[in-house]
């Protein structure tokens, strides 16, 4: 034969080898799942291939969002503060009189660690990878709870699959600061499965687990009821022989509690901060007893002030009900999102979420009800499993997994839902995380069903088919959504057309257009954000900023005379405005406007640095240098 001919052959029966080959390791693959318990060893490596494929992001990526701050100027993750500060410094690296809120030492002791590794990790590329092995230990974790629980394979492996495939929580995973959720959800995880040792054991396992989840993020303070919860319903599955599940119960609350002080205290010892007015001042004797209890609960908690943006959250400005009814709202569209993931956004600032115009709507009645009903229909399962004959049946196990998961996901989300404080954002997919663990348990049992249903509404294999296609639909979404952590520029762009009505997503689009000098397309955008939100000063600045650079200073004025007004205390924003009006010798002819402003404004930055170029800019060639703002995808100042 032929050398032709052989390579003919060959080729002829490439097609049936490859297909042979992919045949044996689907049949491997299957087999891997069907004979196997997905204990957390024997399900983190499917988790973690999985976690990779759906959320890493490119190699080429830069610094996007909140990244800037949290690595590029985190004085404390890139060692330009000492090590020993690390109780000292708030998720920003910021001391405790700079701080924006946010208390979560082990997240920068983790980056400082890697940072300092070498120059290949001065890249946010190689940080995310933190939280994508995290997230699959995660994933393993929630499929080894629902073993635990309900001793069925299928139901754990389908538990942890749509954890692991779940879209809203990509910011989470592909974002690096996302390490605070994924973190915080590991020690709660890990205290949940420390629930399942003896008595003696459990205790200083969930004091730990739990004290490093709020070493991670502060909403794991939701670990004392979820934990109670559980260990209340589970004791006779995990400890038939004696389940003592009042005893347990306490004792997981007790030590979770412990965690709660120790981190408490510890940020009060090392990061105090002071009280704002509404909690400082006594509520009056005839306040009901709840509402005083939880007033000296925040007064001891001394939760670090919370920066406050209309931009960022509008429910910051509205009254106590409106809030209610926004959040309700937010939180049933975030409950559909987790489910159905079809449009996912870095972003839902101003005018995405606005305050509602009327208390009563479709969305304030279900976020109601996705509230409030899952926690009775849980109370109801938990008597029903009391009530039944057998206790450790596949039914009585499965009644408490979808009790837990009823209480789990209502009560995890509350922290972050704006009604019990307010918060910096209105809405955040990395919110999600935790809520989205106990989501996990209930589509388990689920999904499960689905694969077994030989036929389905008079369909044959329509159930098995309907389960794989939630979990595809999950994982491309997801995958989708993480293409937009290529770089800077493509995050804003699907942000912006994910969420139009987001000035917030416009102006940060135009400036990523304008760094790589496309000026008409950030003026374009810019406009657009200023459009949107026409009372927000930097929309106004950042406007007037782009026909400033565009050499239209005579355009720009107005708007940056509008933009000084609205905000001079502003340093940054109105020492952008100024150092481009003196670049572009605008400065001299408006000295009587500028010193006017200062005179409308004294004793505000507005007044100083009008002032100061005014008188100095010759010297100091426009804005002093220690005024400036930094510049785009720069570290802090020195």
């Amino acid at each position: 034969m032929s050398l032709g001919a052989v390579i003919s052959e060959k080729a002829r029966a490439l097609p049936s080898r490859v297909a042979g080959s992919a045949l044996q390791a689907a049949a491997r693959i299957s087999a891997y799942f069907q004979q196997r318990d997905p204990t957390v060893g024997a399900a983190f490596g499917p988790a973690l291939a999985l976690s990779t494929l759906l959320f890493v992001r490119s190699p080429l990526s830069n610094y996007i969002f909140d990244e800037q701050e949290a690595l590029l100027a985190n004085p404390f993750v890139n060692g330009k503060v000492p090590f020993h500060d690390v109780l000292r410094r708030d998720f920003w690296g910021l001391p405790h009189d700079r701080s924006i809120g946010s208390y979560r030492p082990l997240p920068d002791i983790v980056w400082r660690g890697l940072w300092q590794l070498g120059q290949v990790f001065h890249h946010p590329w190689a940080l995310h990878w933190v939280n994508i092995v995290v997230h699959a230990l995660n994933a393993a974790c929630i499929s080894r709870i629902t073993l635990g629980i309900t001793r069925d394979r299928t139901t754990a492996w389908f538990a942890g699959g749509a954890f692991a495939t779940c879209a809203v929580l990509t910011e989470a995973v592909t974002g690096v600061v996302g390490i605070a959720d994924v973190l915080g959800a590991l020690g709660l995880l890990l205290a949940v499965l420390a629930l399942e040792r003896s008595l003696p054991v459990m205790g200083p396992l969930v004091f730990l687990c739990v004290a490093i989840g709020f070493f991670s993020k502060e909403s794991t303070l939701v670990a004392l009821p979820i934990l109670f919860w559980i260990a209340l319903l589970a004791a006779p599955l995990h400890h038939p022989a004696r389940p003592l599940r009042v005893v347990r119960a306490l004792v997981a609350l007790v030590a979770a509690i412990a965690a709660l002080v120790v981190y408490t205290e510890t940020r009060r010892r090392f990061f105090p901060s002071e009280l704002p007015a509404e909690l400082a001042a006594p509520l009056p004797p005839s306040a009901p007893l709840v509402q005083r209890g939880f007033h000296a609960f925040l007064r001891w908690f001394s939760q670090p002030r919370l920066p406050q943006d209309p931009i960022n959250n509008p429910l910051a400005i509205t009254d106590y009900a409106h809030r209610v009814a926004g959040a309700l709202g937010v939180y049933a569209s975030g409950v559909g999102q987790a489910i159905v993931p079809t449009v996912l956004s870095g972003d839902y600032s101003f005018a995405a979420e606005p305050i509602p115009p009327r208390l009563v709507s479709l969305r304030s009645v279900l976020g109601g009800i996705f509230l409030f009903a899952p926690p009775l229909a849980a109370v109801a399962l938990f008597v029903k499993t009391l009530t039944a004959r057998e206790a450790d049946s596949a039914r009585a196990r499965t009644c408490t997994l979808l009790a837990i998961g009823l209480l789990w996901v209502p009560v995890a989300y509350f922290p972050h839902s704006n009604i019990p404080i307010v918060l910096p954002t209105v809405r955040a997919e990395r919110f999600w995380y935790l809520p989205a663990a106990g989501l996990s348990l209930l589509l388990g049992p689920v999904l499960a069903r689905l694969s077994r249903a030989p036929r389905l509404l008079g369909v044959r294999h329509l159930g098995p088919a309907l389960a794989a296609m939630f979990l595809v639909f999950q994982a491309t979404r997801a995958r989708v959504h993480a293409l937009d952590y290529a770089d800077d520029l493509v995050f804003w762009r699907a942000t912006a057309r994910a969420v139009p009505a987001s000035a917030k997503a416009h102006l940060n689009y135009g400036v990523m257009l304008g760094a790589r000098g496309q000026l008409d397309g950030r003026l374009f955008e810019n406009r657009r954000a200023m459009e949107i939100a026409p009372t927000w000063p930097m929309a106004h600045i950042y406007f007037a900023d782009t026909l400033c650079r565009l050499g239209r200073p005579e355009e720009a004025w107005p708007y940056y005379r509008a933009g000084m007004m609205m905000a001079p205390n502003d340093r940054n924003l109105i020492a952008l405005a100024l150092q481009c009006l003196w670049d572009h010798a605008a400065v001299k002819p408006r000295d009587t406007d500028l010193l006017a402003m200062a005179d409308q404004k004294p004793g505000t930055w507005l007044a100083f640095l009008n002032r100061d170029i005014v008188w100095n800019g010759q010297k100091n060639a426009g804005v002093d240098r220690k005024y400036r703002p930094r510049g785009y995808d720069e570290g802090p100042a020195e």
